[in-house]
């Protein structure tokens, strides 16, 4: 009888020491990079951590001890975002299930599960995005 040992599998997102202002300085819409900026105003004000690249392509604020019902554990961040090629992706990660309110405050949006999609922050009610921002932060953290 032969028996396989599976491997754990790796998360493939992990904080690097990658330069963020590099990555962001590959942002090739103007408008784009510089809702990016505001966006590391925001979460490095709301977060009072620098902002570090998590894989390739999501920049991340904090970091926090995840751990599945499976047993499974990771580092994770606190709050980040992403820029793509038609939108900028807000990472909270407390989800959106309880967020109706302040979604309909938002303004134009898209929601995934932990994903809120915004093709611009000039679309959008800022003070709405900070609030909810910093309440993920809060839930996240315990702080509430």
């Amino acid at each position: 009888m032969t028996l396989f040992v599976m491997a754990k599998a790796k998360n493939k997102t992990v904080a690097t020491n990658a330069s963020v202002d590099r990555f962001l300085g590959t942002v090739e819409d103007k408008e784009m990079r510089s809702d990016c900026e505001q966006l590391v105003k925001l979460m490095s004000g709301a977060t009072k951590a620098e902002p570090r690249m998590w894989g390739t392509g999501i920049v991340g604020f904090g970091e926090r001890r995840l751990k599945y019902a499976s047993g499974r554990e990771l580092d994770w961040m606190l709050i980040g975002f992403a820029p793509r090629k038609t939108n900028l992706v807000v990472y909270l990660m407390d989800g959106y299930d309880r967020r109706s309110e302040q979604l309909a405050r938002l303004g134009k949006h898209k929601v995934g599960k932990s994903c809120l999609y915004l093709n611009r922050l000039a679309d959008v009610d800022m003070k709405v995005l900070n609030g909810m921002i910093k309440d993920s932060i809060r839930v996240v953290t315990g702080k509430v």
